[in-house]
């Protein structure tokens, strides 16, 4: 252990990280109950589809457990989420990722279309997946050799704060940590030197070069600009910086060249295979109705590209191939116009699990404004409490507002939770635009002050299909 140094992760390597990867941080040892409680606090109501999305989860780490033989045949179970606008889909995505310790990327499938035409293909899916494995790994092996790094990138800048004695052996020259180094390293540690500024060689940017591409050849470019890159060498480039700034740039290039890039490249290319996920919303804007017409490349077209992917196939990437066999697939949609039916029937069958996502009342919309961990009416306070304004919201405000706000759905279009935001923003706009001249006061939102400023305003249909 260094002086004043917490202890250190030695940085463990796998034996076969192709064949076997386990997920060792904090979602594989999480229960369906504890996800589903994670989820509760910030997404109200939609049990069915938490259930699903939990025991989904649970079923990557069980697969990991059993013998190796019949691991390889136990396939995810994809899901299809199905529910109107603005009732918690993509926010199951979104927290999804934050809470699963696995390699995930949302995309939007009308962002694709079928291989041959302009535009990207549904390959580039698992390129991106990839990339996200590869950020992460890289993370995670970063803070594995955080501590040899930082030792490194102390002995650089001692040897320019301090030049080392050095001995003649005969043989070699080596440094001498004498007790005035250590005091420097004291020092140092202790946050002492951090706004003096030396002069410490670091690796040099490489020169940058934009390459504008089509659509779908984004593969392309990123290759020619690696190459180029490569070409261009490791130059390295005097700077001069603060001490703090140095020890941090210092630090991530020790950290860098202590990683080893096939260890990187195999642990993330296993990471993406056994525990990837991929969210595809928006799937429903690729079903074909019966009454379109024409070549349908970017509806029919993405679904039969989307077969082979979703079943099990080898894609390319810069990293090496990547085996789709065991990649979640979780897709949702508002199918509003087209119904699941009108997927095609090979790809409805590939996602065997369907949960129907409710729309929400009254009830949901109070508890929306008020049970979920970052509420609505928290963030408006906080961004008001800035200027010294003091929001209050009574019980009977809130309740008045959540039913303006369910009332304005029914009367036109439903886009669900979505118009909270419209409904926050009408009522608190004079308060926001003048916030400075009431500063140290508190404003109290109760059912009156929300009957003043949106009772006009909701129960005149067509002011409130433009404003609301």
């Amino acid at each position: 252990l260094s002086p004043g140094r917490s202890g250190r992760i030695a940085p463990g390597v796998a034996n076969d990280a192709r064949l076997f990867y386990r997920c060792e941080r904090s979602m594989s040892g999480m229960t369906p109950q504890e996800i589903v409680h994670e989820l509760d606090k910030f997404i109200v109501g939609q049990h069915e589809a938490k259930r699903a999305v939990a025991i989904a989860l649970r079923n990557r780490w069980r697969r990991q457990q059993v013998p190796e033989g019949l691991r390889q045949e136990i396939t995810p179970k994809n899901i299809l989420m199905i529910g109107p606008t603005g009732v918690g889909k993509t926010e199951i995505a979104r927290r999804l990722a934050r809470l699963a310790d696995a390699p995930f990327v949302k995309v939007e499938a009308t962002k694709f279309t079928e291989v041959g035409y302009v535009g990207r293909d549904v390959d580039t899916i698992v390129r991106d997946l990839v990339e996200a494995a590869m950020k992460d790994t890289r993370e995670i092996e970063k803070r594995k050799v955080r501590d040899r790094a930082q030792d490194l990138a102390e002995d650089r800048i001692l040897d320019v704060l301090l030049p080392p004695v050095r001995e003649v052996n005969f043989s070699d020259l080596k440094h001498t940590d004498t007790a005035t180094r250590q005091t420097f390293r004291k020092r140092l540690r202790e946050g002492k030197f951090d706004d003096k500024e030396i002069e410490v060689e670091v690796a040099a940017a490489p020169a940058s070069m934009e390459i504008l591409a089509p659509p779908g050849m984004e593969e392309l470019t990123s290759q020619i600009q690696g190459m180029f890159q490569q070409m261009s060498g490791a130059r390295r480039k005097a700077r001069k910086m603060s001490v703090a700034e140095a020890m941090k740039a210092l630090v991530e290039e020790e950290a860098l060249r202590l990683i080893n890039d096939e260890d990187l490249k195999s642990k993330a290319l296993a990471n993406v295979e056994q525990n990837g996920i991929v969210f595809l919303d928006e799937i429903d804007k690729i079903a074909s109705r019966q009454e379109a017409h024409g070549a349908d490349v970017s509806r029919q077209g993405v679904q039969r590209d989307l077969l082979p992917l979703v079943e099990g196939t080898s894609v390319s990437t810069k990293y090496g191939m990547v085996r789709t066999d065991h990649i979640l697939f979780i897709a949702s949609g508002a199918f509003h116009l087209a119904k699941p039916s009108d997927l095609i029937p090979e790809l409805q069958g590939r996602f065997p699990i369907r949960v129907e996502l409710s729309s929400l009342s009254v009830e949901d919309f109070v508890q929306i404004l008020t049970a979920t961990d970052a509420c609505l009416t928290r963030q408006y306070q906080a961004l008001l409490a800035t200027e010294g304004v003091t929001i209050e919201f009574t019980g009977e405000g809130i309740r008045r507002l959540a039913e303006i706000a369910w009332a304005v759905n029914e009367k036109s279009e439903n886009i669900g939770a979505r118009r909270l935001y419209t409904v926050m923003e009408r009522l608190l706009e004079d308060l926001s635009f003048d916030a400075a001249a009431h500063a140290g006061q508190t404003v109290t939102i109760d059912a009156a002050y929300v009957e003043a400023r949106l009772a006009d305003i909701a129960a005149d249909e067509d002011l409130a299909r433009f404003i609301l």
